[in-house]
């Protein structure tokens, strides 16, 4: 049997209980309640802590943890007040896994970014500062699995002769950005050092300390690399049902990124994905988040994404093709000039049949 609205009696997600009108109107603490379920039953906190005297400061959680206690990513704890990673080693060591991936990848750029041969160096960090029902890489949650690698042997394995570009995804990076801050300038250094050009690239919810976010921008201005900001919802109740946080400092910066380092680039620097959610992330949603971008520049590339059951949202279905095609109709209408949808295969098509499909081939 199909899990039902608490209220309506509609089709809904079973942990989330509502559907996605009924969102609207239930408490802050019930669109929570998912999230605290599951976060107790990983160790993780339950919300993101307040109260301590000790603020992080790397992502817009501004967690403050009490003594001896975790921010909301897992990664960061307070010990006599002073907020450190739960590692030796600090920013010079981050917790993550690394491989080795031939272009051209499935990489949520690959449609338009051009790079077709060498490695990519993929860099899944582990811990986020979002909280996603629907994640579909939530290994990254267990934290126990990650390899603490040192600056030195990170440098080591990216400057690898095949590698063309680095990934930086997760999980986000956003908790472990000083890290890869850290190592990309040096990685660069060392690579124009030997004549090489190696792209810095970030997949992330882009919800992290605007100074840092500034940064790591500008790393891929200077290598030609892109920057992935997941915009995974407008709408605020929406947001904290399915992310647990406001997603909003995420639009803020990516309108940051695009007014600061867009009229510098000389690439495609800057794009966005939405994953849709069946039922809830609609051609309302997205419709909404395509004129937000198409307000910075209709040339911006904006990928929607097939969604498949995952995690906590494991008895929802594939994404119905009808709801992508009004979601691409939506993004389209918004002005949008670039529009693609990934995860196609799902639904037994690639982007030139559903470009015939919709009119467009």
């Amino acid at each position: 049997m199909n899990p039902v609205c608490k209220l309506c009696g509609a089709q809904a997600a079973g942990i989330i209980g509502y559907c996605p009108s009924c969102l609207r109107v239930v408490s802050r603490e019930e669109l929570l309640r998912p999230h605290v379920i599951t976060r107790r039953s990983l160790g993780l906190p339950a919300r993101i802590p307040e109260g301590g005297e000790t603020r992080c400061r790397l992502c817009a959680n501004a967690c403050s943890p009490g003594e001896g206690e975790r921010g909301y990513c897992g990664l960061r704890v307070v010990r006599e007040g002073r907020m450190e990673y739960v590692w030796d080693g600090g920013a010079t060591v981050g917790l993550l896994h690394s491989y080795y991936d031939p272009l051209p990848t499935n990489c949520c750029a690959s449609w338009f970014c051009g790079a077709t041969e060498g490695d990519n160096f993929a860099v899944f960090f582990y811990g986020c500062n979002f909280d996603c029902l629907f994640c579909q890489n939530a290994q990254h949650k267990h934290l126990e699995e990650g390899e603490l690698v040192p600056t030195g042997e990170f440098v080591k394995r990216a400057l690898a002769p095949r590698v063309r570009c680095i990934c930086f995804f997760g999980g986000s990076p956003e908790p472990q950005l000083p890290f890869a801050i850290r190592a990309s300038r040096e990685i660069l250094q060392r690579a124009e050092a030997t004549g090489r050009e190696i792209r810095i690239c970030w997949e992330w919810n882009g919800a992290g300390n605007p100074h840092l976010v500034r940064q790591a921008a500008g790393i891929s201005l200077e290598s030609k690399g892109i920057v992935k900001f997941d915009l995974k919802a407008w709408d605020e109740k929406l947001a904290l049902a399915l992310c647990g946080v406001p997603t909003r400092p995420s639009f803020d910066n990516f309108r940051m990124v695009a007014e600061e380092f867009l009229p510098r680039a000389k690439h495609p620097l800057l794009t966005a994905t939405t994953l849709l959610v069946p039922g809830y992330v609609d051609e309302e949603e997205v419709g909404r988040i395509a004129e937000f971008i198409a307000a910075l520049s209709p040339e911006i590339p904006y990928s929607l994404l097939v969604f498949y059951p995952a995690y906590c949202l494991a008895d929802l279905p594939i994404t119905p093709l009808e709801q992508v095609v009004r979601c691409y109709r939506a993004a389209r209408e918004a002005g949008l000039s670039r529009v693609h949808v990934g995860n196609l295969h799902l639904l037994g098509l690639d982007f030139p049949a559903f470009l015939s499909l919709v009119g467009e081939g």
